[in-house]
């Protein structure tokens, strides 16, 4: 089978979109299948085992008009058109069966990276509210776009409830977990090698946290919380419009933060591995690829009760859910964490769960789903 894949973004970009095609697509050509994709990017587009188009950041009209060409010539040759991101400039395809992969609000984000809303705006109120006709527009957009297409692939619970009440066909609406090749977290590197590479205490009390530093991500209500919870450092990886206004924040409540930046992906285990916990207070999560990154490197999370959360975190077995926003139930749970046990109890469970976010179980379940589309999805 030839499938068209088309995205916003690629490797080498950040990203969990990204790096999932990445590693999806050799598994698709092992399978059999043709395939051919389409991004945004100014990096080289050789060098890959496939056909792979670029369109390079430009004056918008013509990337836009750039993408769309790329796009119709793409789904011409295909049988089916795998589609990783609302919002991509599309035209033809025809009667060309499709699956569009949702993995966020896009309408809710732009809203909010523009400035149309604050940043503290609540996505599950969002979906209810009305709002003026620009942003309408953006959710009535969205809207279509999930009606059209023959499946939709999601990568929780929690974000089917959402796209059906954007009025999607719920038969047509298929949670595939988002998962990690569990072999990269499969390390001999015991918690004090992994502190010794990194020059942290031996005996430090170390929460870690990493996300693009956007206001949604709770990083703020970390650095307030841990003014209550003595001698603990938090390690902050990322980096994003918030960070100047989050350093300065914990100098002003005198917090032991520490602000090291991207790190790169094939560091990221060992920061996961050294800290005590991982701290994802965020206002909005799919599925978080970095929870599951903690848990498979056996560390317990320290987790807002909001998006797919809970449905990789399961309270007192390995981690902790916070109600969000609640600071002081957020001092509380970060109390509770750093008890005299609890740590070491909680890093016992994370293994708990974590067989429904194998890599071998999304590959099948995609490919499944690619395959049975193609053979019987209808088109819009």
């Amino acid at each position: 089978m030839r499938i068209f894949i088309a995205s916003g973004i690629f490797h080498p970009d950040s990203g969990g979109p990204a790096t999932y095609l990445y590693r999806l697509l050799p598994e698709l050509q092992q399978r059999g299948h043709e395939v051919r994709a389409l991004a945004y990017g100014d990096t080289p587009a050789s060098g890959y085992p496939y056909p792979l188009t670029r369109i390079p950041f430009q004056f918008l009209p013509i990337r836009l008009a750039k993408y769309a060409l790329a796009y119709r010539r793409g789904a011409a040759w295909a049988d089916l058109v795998y589609l990783n991101s609302l919002g991509l400039p599309r035209s033809g395809a025809g009667a060309k069966p499709k699956v569009m992969k949702v993995v966020g609000d896009y309408a809710w984000e732009r809203a909010v990276n523009r400035g149309w809303l604050p940043a503290t705006e609540d996505i599950d109120a969002f979906q209810t509210t009305t709002y003026n006709p620009r942003i309408e527009a953006f959710k009535a957009a969205r809207a279509r776009e999930v009606q059209r297409v023959d499946r939709v692939i999601v990568p929780s619970d929690y974000l089917r409830r959402m796209v059906i009440g954007w009025g999607a066909d719920p038969a047509r609406v298929q949670v595939i977990y988002n998962a990690l090749d569990s072999q990269t977290y499969d390390q001999p590197m015991t918690k004090a090698q992994a502190r010794q590479q990194l020059g942290w205490q031996p005996d430090g009390r170390y929460l870690f946290t990493a996300a693009r530093l956007t206001a949604w991500k709770g990083v703020d209500y970390l650095i307030d919380a841990l003014a209550h919870v003595p001698n603990v450092r938090l390690i902050v990886a990322g980096d994003g419009p918030h960070k100047i206004a989050l350093e300065a924040r914990a100098k002003a409540a005198s917090v032991d933060v520490q602000f090291v930046g991207k790190v790169p992906h094939d560091r990221m285990a060992a920061y996961m591995r050294a800290a005590d916990y991982l701290a994802l207070y965020s206002g909005y999560e799919g599925l978080s690829h970095t929870i599951l990154e903690a848990l498979y490197a056996g560390t317990p999370v320290i987790a807002s009760d909001r998006g797919g959360n809970p449905e990789i975190v399961q309270s007192g077995v390995n981690g902790l859910l916070v109600k969000h926003p609640d600071l002081p139930a957020l001092i509380e749970a970060l109390q509770t964490a750093f008890d005299a046990d609890t740590p070491e109890k909680l890093a016992a469970g994370t293994a708990h769960g974590l067989d429904r976010f194998t890599w071998s179980t999304l590959v099948n379940q995609t490919v499944e789903a690619l395959v049975s589309t193609a053979l019987s999805g209808r088109s819009n």
